[in-house]
């Protein structure tokens, strides 16, 4: 009875959950919370249409993976937009979280900047971003204000940028592990694309405990192991967590955050699905080239009488007549 009562506290008194989640979790012991996602056929859906280049396709996944680990908070609808824009070989990113559980995701790369970087060993990361800024939003719909924070790229990681962000946008202690891995399944053809990422934040109680920045600093007297050795703790035990083991299909995120925290303490929530979707249809299309050009534009658009409109993450194509749109006025 002991041993079920320990699993309900802790929520692994049910299955293990598979791909394309978001199992969010705190660590009471360590004044930490965070989420865990492993993503499976959902990003190998949103890799495998463009047919990226592997490095490409590396990079936009931790994209997608950053994304879905920072927009799976939000509580309302509305959607969270990770976006880079930078001038290395990959000078473009958009991922978006049509919350609560829809993801897609798009890059666009200079092919012979690409192939250079590649004959020359420069594929990592942040070799392939170079200079720029990443821009998080939420966007909560009409009739509200976009909330933006942006952070600049310096040839770093996206895990190196994360912290940034959160250092200088939130001013919350934040650590990301991000990877990304190609997996042979029997019976496919072509190996398939997979994911993890965790994200752990510090966030002590009412402000009690304060990470020391300088000798000095903080306040240390309200538990029994000082703030900033909680922190330490914390990021000590996630950084043993090996590119390996975030994309394992065989180990699942309870598994995983047992196998990480277990000594300290660990509590799993119940797991929040994700699916690939994009959110383009003939409607937005329609009202975005009726709303947005002028009946002289439309026919310039026109190919053979007919407009055509590609999707650029869902690969979709719209077409219109020029002369179907209502009169202007």
């Amino acid at each position: 009875m002991a041993a079920e009562t320990l699993l309900s506290t802790l929520g692994l008194d049910r299955p293990e959950s598979g791909d394309d989640v978001v199992v969010p979790f705190t660590l009471e012991g360590l004044d930490c919370r965070g989420r865990s996602v492993r993503l499976g056929e959902a990003l190998d859906t949103i890799l495998n249409r463009h047919k990226y280049p592997a490095p490409v396709a590396r990079l936009l996944g931790e994209a997608v993976v950053l994304a879905a680990l920072v927009g799976s908070s939000l509580k309302f609808e509305g959607r969270f937009i990770l976006q880079t824009q930078t001038d290395g070989p990959v000078n473009l990113i958009v991922v978006d979280l049509d919350a609560p559980d829809g993801l897609r995701g798009y890059a666009r790369f200079d092919h012979d900047a690409l192939v250079k970087a590649s004959e020359l060993g420069k594929t990592r990361p942040g070799e392939l971003l170079g200079h720029g800024h990443l821009a998080m939003t939420i966007d909560q719909g009409a009739h509200t204000e976009r909330y933006q924070g942006i952070v600049a790229l310096e040839g770093q990681s996206l895990e190196e940028v994360a912290h940034t962000y959160f250092q200088q946008s939130e001013q919350i202690p934040t650590m990301v592990r991000l990877a990304v891995a190609e997996y042979s399944e029997k019976g496919y053809v072509r190996p398939k694309w997979r994911a993890g990422g965790v994200l752990v934040q510090y966030l002590p109680e009412h402000g009690m405990g304060i990470v020391r920045d300088l000798p000095g600093d903080g306040n240390f007297d309200n538990d029994e192991v000082p703030a900033d050795d909680k922190w330490a703790t914390a990021q000590a035990l996630l950084g043993t967590l090996t590119d390996a083991e975030l994309a394992d299909p065989e180990l699942s995120p309870e598994r995983m955050l047992f196998r990480l925290f277990h000594e300290t303490g660990v509590r799993v929530f119940p797991a929040l699905d994700l699916e690939e979707r994009c959110t383009c249809s003939a409607e937005r299309i329609e009202a975005m080239l009726r709303d947005s050009f002028t009946a002289e534009e439309r026919e310039d658009m026109a190919v053979d009488g007919e407009i055509e409109v590609v999707c650029e993450f869902c690969s979709t194509a719209y077409h219109f007549k020029p002369h179907e749109f209502e009169t202007e006025h």
